[in-house]
């Protein structure tokens, strides 16, 4: 690496070993602000509590560029010289997104002159939570933006790798929470009481049917129920009790009919054993939908500096997805380990190379420019 890369690198040793998490990254925006100051790039007024929103250029058309900052609660098991001794890890990357963009941050200011327009740069807080993206919203951070670029670091591609696709690139993600009431009473006595444990068992087993039953096999969908909590002992019906879990889809015009299938059969469920039933969709993205006008640009532009080629959707979510529900966006997958074996994202061994970093600050480069161009040149 050039000395230029060699100096990322060590900002974002410093970033890992000093990992915030959702909605507490206080010392990461003041990183962050004062790095940018330092560069005499201007930092927007907003209502933020963390994370930054910051401009190069002036004039229309305006592009955002996004980085996610949070850390996650997770206690680091890589060995490195620079891990976190904190509590909180950067098990998902994020050190490594918002050292990319401040490298391309420093390398746009240079241009500056020269571009055709504004880019606004996107420091977002609390992607883990699925709040960032919305909090950048309502603070004005779209305001005029004809398009968004984003991308997450994956550790099964290879630096210098670039996984890329028009349409649906992550899933929508729902998380639900199920609040089962009943009538408690004794075991010895089912029939004086409304079994809840019975009622939400049933309504377990009867919502693996929308994948299996309601749902096509050419539409991937998974729904999972990960946490049961019910009753407290052996020979007594509980009166309460409650399921959650999550559901991924890839089709944006589903999601909807998936939720009312799911409300249908809990309600019926419900119904049929006597129980009260209150259902909880939390706030949750939507599918990362990729614009299939800018995507095939992006994609042909990325060749010139990395191995680019079309991958098929993860199910995992990203917040980013929030931005493209109101302009076009891009949302891409960067190569940051390929070694066999590697740790999956959120895992405590998690790690990145900074060979990758190079790759990552040339996408936002060179496609900004890209976009820039391409809205100018439409008036």
């Amino acid at each position: 690496m050039n000395d230029f890369y060699q100096k990322l690198a060590a900002i974002r040793h410093d970033i890992h070993q000093n990992p915030e998490i959702s909605e507490r990254e206080y010392n990461t925006t003041e990183f962050l602000k004062g790095y940018l100051a330092e560069l005499d790039i201007h930092i927007v007024e907003d209502d933020l509590k963390t994370g930054v929103i910051a401009e190069i250029g002036h004039g229309l058309p305006v592009i955002a560029l996004r980085a996610d900052i949070d850390a996650l609660p997770i206690k680091e098991k890589t060995g490195l010289d620079f891990a976190s001794h904190n509590g909180a890890m950067h098990a998902c990357g994020h050190d490594f997104h918002q050292t990319s963009l401040l490298g391309a941050a420093e390398i746009l200011k240079g241009m500056e002159p020269d571009l055709k327009g504004t880019l606004r740069l996107f420091f977002q807080p609390a992607e883990e939570v699925s709040k960032g993206a919305y909090q950048v919203i309502e603070a004005d951070g779209l305001k005029d933006v004809s398009a968004v670029i984003g991308y997450h670091n994956y550790p099964h591609f290879k630096p210098g790798q670039i996984g890329l696709r028009s349409k649906a690139i992550m899933a929508a993600v729902e998380k639900f929470t199920v609040r089962v009431s009943g009538v408690s009473g004794h075991a010895a006595r089912p029939d004086l009481g409304a079994d809840t444990v019975l009622a939400i068992t049933t309504m377990i087993n009867s919502l693996q049917a929308i994948v299996a039953r309601m749902t096509s096999p050419f539409e991937p969908t998974v729904l999972s129920v990960t946490h049961i909590e019910v009753g407290s002992t052996w020979n007594v019906m509980p009166k309460d009790g409650f399921f959650e879990g999550t559901i991924r889809s890839f089709d944006p015009a589903g999601r909807a009919t998936l939720r009312q299938r799911f409300n249908k059969i809990v309600e019926n469920t419900a119904d049929q054993f006597g129980v009260d039933v209150a259902i909880d969709w939390g706030r949750t993205p939507t599918v990362t939908y990729n614009d299939e006008t800018l995507t095939p640009l992006i994609f042909e532009n990325s060749k010139r500096f990395a191995d680019v080629f079309e991958v098929e959707p993860l199910s995992i979510g990203e917040d980013f997805a929030a931005y493209q529900e109101q302009v076009p966006g891009v949302f891409a997958l960067i190569g940051s380990n390929g070694d066999e074996g590697a740790a999956d994202l959120h895992h405590d061994t998690y790690t990145v190379k900074d060979e990758a970093l190079e790759t990552a600050v040339t996408y936002y480069v060179e496609n900004a420019q890209l976009l820039l161009d391409y809205f100018a040149s439409k008036g």
